[in-house]
């Protein structure tokens, strides 16, 4: 049998304290219930006490199925009584299930921060987890700068984790504070612990200072530890915490670990990975193990070739596993096996002299400064005009954009941009004017609400990102002559997402061409019956 990993997810505290970072209650709700039925064991809420949200969130906890609700704070102060002190306080009377305290064990730590004698601050964990035991019923304690402290002074780190061990900790928490530890001292180190506190009481809470936290996380695990903390996306301050989305399938898929996760629940991994960044209203990152949109995308057409035959040769996993998925990638590198692949993947259907002809298309399109690996929806877009599938929905007969900087009427100086456009669209001229906040949006406003007429459906998306890189200009050019390529991302109401890319000399009019294929995408999409 399998040995059982405990996970507890900290993104509630330790990712509301990455810069940019600002949860709402509803979102702490929302990420909290994701997490839930995806089967996670600890969610650590916040801190109560610390902050109105956090406070707020725990007055009305959402209702887990699965996961114990699990609030932070710290162990008492010095000259206090665990009973007496404010601190704990909001904690041990909080709505959750749990409670997670921090303390030293770090004797620098203790002598320069607390500037209180060791044995105090041993007998402040000592006091504390032995309450939180007693009224919350569980108790975690995380050994704040333990690796640190167990290199300088073994002995004095040792003797906190017994006191917490000892007062009736479910889990002694050995936490990389500073993210400074490799991951061969991690494993030496959790097992020289293990000869003193068992494995199954022990946890890991790694940073990822040196890009190691995952690393450290399993290194710890195959050392003993069997409690793992993280992040959903690695979300933390400075360099973020361990991985959560990297973790917990690693562990499962490549070490064996049972974590509570079964195959079905495994494959909503992507998803909460996504909730996360649309709760925070940020890009994915595409690259992202497991879950990024590019963990299995494959450009080179050697690589597609052999995928074809066996995806093991590049895949070191199925992709839907962890409700992930294959991404064959068109560009100027591609071969013949890319585009038969995308075509597939979009259920497109052609024959070879097109399909040659819409390979030739692509690579020239590309010379020109067009790139279709990361702009999806204006390569189906591009397979389908060649097969007469996708007619032109509109005409853009002419726009006009005009930038105005003044000065208001409180003397402030403000930038204002208006766009006009004309389209022909469903057999009639139609014209609009609008504000934006800046050129692309004002166009995008004008055009959407010439449109919607017609194609209610637009109504329904929105712009989510805008890229812009200016192309290199040819040898024997001045520099002047260089092209500008645009790459917009929309979003519907479904959170289906797709990109667009435009290419001209001119920003504006690379920006509409962008528009004008993520438009037509979507009323593509919207009359075959897709989700877009």
């Amino acid at each position: 049998m399998a040995d059982r990993v405990y996970l507890f997810d900290t993104t509630l505290r330790d990712g509301a304290q990455t810069q940019g970072v600002d949860f709402s209650v509803a979102d702490k709700a929302a990420i909290a219930e994701a997490l839930d039925d995806l089967g996670v064991d600890y969610i650590e809420g916040g801190w109560p006490g610390a902050n109105p949200t956090d406070d707020a969130f725990f007055q009305a906890p959402p209702t887990l199925s699965h996961a114990k609700l699990v609030a932070f704070g710290m162990t008492r102060r010095p000259g206090r009584s665990a009973e007496n002190d404010p601190g704990l306080a909001p904690i041990l009377s909080s709505k959750a299930d749990a409670a997670c305290l921090v303390g030293k064990s770090w004797d620098y730590q203790v002598d320069v921060a607390l500037e209180i004698p060791r044995e105090e601050n041993i007998a402040m964990v000592r006091d504390s987890i032995a309450l939180a035991a007693e009224r919350k019923g569980e108790a975690l304690y995380d050994a704040e700068h333990f690796f640190d402290g167990w290199k300088a002074n073994r002995d004095y780190a040792l003797a906190c984790l017994r006191a917490a061990y000892e007062a009736g900790a479910r889990w002694i928490v050995l936490c990389d504070t500073n993210g400074g530890t490799l991951p061969h001292e991690v494993a030496r180190i959790v097992g020289e612990v293990t000869a003193h506190i068992p494995g199954e009481r022990l946890g890991i809470h790694a940073h990822n200072d040196t890009e190691n936290a995952v690393a450290n996380t399993l290194a710890a695990v195959r050392a003993g530890a069997r409690h793992v903390q993280g992040t959903i996306n690695g979300l933390g301050e400075r360099c973020g915490n361990a991985n959560m989305m990297a973790v917990i399938p690693s562990l499962v898929l490549k070490m064996g670990m049972d974590c509570g996760i079964d195959a079905a629940a495994l494959t909503r991994l992507t998803a909460v990975s996504r909730l996360l960044d649309e709760r925070l209203n940020r890009a994915p990152n595409r690259h992202q193990a497991y879950v990024g949109d590019a963990a299995f995308a494959h450009k080179g057409g050697l690589h597609v070739s052999a995928v074809a035959k066996d995806p093991k040769t590049y895949e070191h996993i199925e992709p839907a596993s962890v409700g992930n998925r294959r991404h064959i990638v068109v560009s100027d590198q591609a071969g013949r096996s890319n585009v038969v692949a995308m075509l597939n993947e979009i259920g497109v259907e052609m024959e070879e002299p097109a399909l040659r002809r819409l390979l030739e298309r692509v690579k020239e399109q590309e010379y020109k400064g067009y790139a279709y690996d990361g702009a999806e929806a204006s390569f189906e877009l591009l397979a389908r005009r060649a097969l007469g599938e996708a007619p032109d929905y509109f005409d853009l007969i002419r726009f006009r954009v005009i930038d105005e900087r003044r000065r208001n009427a409180i003397g402030a100086l403000v930038t204002e941009s208006e766009a006009t456009v004309m389209i022909e669209v469903a057999g009639e001229q139609v014209m609009r004017v609008a504000n934006g906040n800046g050129p692309v949006n004002a166009l995008d406003t004008a055009l959407r609400d010439a449109l919607t007429g017609a194609y209610p459906c637009l109504r329904a998306m929105h712009l989510v990102d805008y890229k812009v890189r200016i192309m290199p200009p040819a040898a024997d050019g001045t520099g002047t002559d260089a092209v500008t390529r645009v790459t917009i991302e929309s979003q519907d109401q479904g959170g289906v997402r797709w990109s667009t890319v435009g290419v001209s000399a001119n920003i504006i009019d690379a920006s509409v061409i962008a528009l004008y294929d993520a438009y037509a995408y979507k009323i593509f999409r919207t009359a075959a019956g897709g989700a877009a």
